[in-house]
C-alpha cells in the first residue's frame, strides 16, 4: 500500500482485482445534502466495493451520533462484511473528500494498519473511466477480524476540557464559521450553537478542492492563518466526528498527526449543560 494516506485511480485500476484488495463505499452525508448514500451505492458504485454504513458499523444504543461501538461489535460487524484481517483496504466517498476519511479513521482506531483513500473519491474514478457496477453489492464469505481499540486516538469531554484548561493541546473544530461562532441554529435538537472556550476554528472545506486536499504548503497556510500551530499537539473536533477526521488528515499529511479526535464532537458538548460555551470569533 502507499505510504501517504492516498492512493491514485491508476494504482487501483490495476490492483482492483486482486484478492488482498478490499474497496470500501464510505459515502455518507448530512441532511442538508438532500443526498441518499444507499440509493447512490445502489445506483453505481466501483466495482466489488462494499458499502460502509458509517451509522450502521457504529454504536447505535449511544444517544449521540455515529459513535465508535465496542471492539467485539465492530469486529462481528466486519467479519459479517467478509473482510478479514491482513486485508488492504481502500475507501473512497461519493464526494470526493468526506467522509471516508472517518471510515479510515475508525479502521485505524480498531487496529487496521493497511488502509488508504482514494484520491478524489468516487468522481475521481468516473472522470478516469473505472468501471462501475450498480446493485447491492456482490456477497463476501465470512472471515475473521481482530479489533483492537486504540484508546489514545480518542478523546472524550474530560481530554477536551484537560487540554483547553491545560494548553497541552490545540482544539481545532472543523464545523464552518457561522455554526463555530454559535450564528446558526445547531441541526440536531438540544444542541447549543457555538463552540468550545479556546477552540480553534478550521473550516474543513478550507483544507480541500475539487474533492481533494490542498498542497502541503497550502494546508500549512490554512491552519497558521487560522491560529493553529501544525507543529504542537492537536485534537480535532467537529459537528459528530465525520468531518474532524478531515482536519486530522490534513495535518496527517504534513507529517504532524493529531493526537486524537474527540468521537462525541459538538453532539456531545453541546447538549451537556455543564459544560461552557462561548459564541463570537
Amino acid at each position: 500500500m502507499a505510504t501517504t494516506p492516498f492512493v491514485t485511480v491508476d494504482w487501483l485500476k490495476v490492483r482492483i482485482e486482486a484478492p488482498d484488495i478490499v474497496v470500501f463505499d464510505g459515502s455518507w452525508y448530512l441532511p442538508a445534502q438532500g443526498r441518499d448514500a444507499a440509493a447512490e451505492y445502489r445506483a453505481g458504485h466501483i466495482p466489488g466495493a462494499i458499502r460502509f454504513d458509517i451509522d450502521a458499523m457504529s454504536d447505535e444504543t449511544s444517544g449521540l451520533p455515529h459513535m465508535l461501538p465496542r471492539p467485539e461489535v465492530f469486529a462481528a460487524r466486519m467479519r459479517a462484511l467478509g473482510v478479514g484481517d491482513g486485508a488492504q483496504i481502500v475507501v473512497y466517498d461519493g464526494m470526493g473528500l468526506f467522509s471516508a476519511p472517518r471510515v479510515r479513521w475508525m479502521l485505524q482506531v480498531f487496529g487496521v494498519r493497511d488502509v488508504a483513500l482514494l484520491e478524489g473519491g468516487f468522481p475521481a474514478w468516473v472522470a478516469a473511466g473505472g468501471a462501475v457496477e450498480d446493485g447491492e453489492g456482490r456477497p463476501r464469505e465470512r472471515r475473521h477480524f481482530t479489533a483492537r481499540l486504540d484508546n489514545g486516538a480518542v478523546a472524550d469531554a474530560q481530554d477536551i476540557a484537560r487540554a483547553l484548561e491545560s494548553g497541552s493541546a490545540q482544539v481545532v473544530d472543523a464545523r464552518s464559521a457561522p455554526r463555530f461562532r454559535g450564528e446558526e441554529a445547531e441541526p440536531r435538537p438540544g444542541v447549543r450553537p457555538g463552540h468550545m472556550p479556546g477552540a480553534l476554528n478550521v473550516h474543513y472545506a478550507a483544507l480541500q478542492a475539487d474533492g481533494r486536499l490542498k498542497d502541503p504548503d497550502a494546508l500549512r497556510a490554512v491552519f497558521v492563518q487560522n491560529g493553529v500551530d501544525p507543529d504542537r499537539p492537536v485534537v480535532t473536533t467537529c459537528g459528530s466526528g465525520v468531518t474532524a477526521a478531515i482536519v486530522s488528515l490534513a495535518l496527517e499529511s504534513l507529517g504532524r498527526p493529531a493526537r486524537a479526535l474527540y468521537d462525541g464532537s459538538w453532539s456531545d458538548w453541546g447538549a451537556d449543560p455543564a459544560r461552557p460555551v462561548a459564541t463570537g470569533a
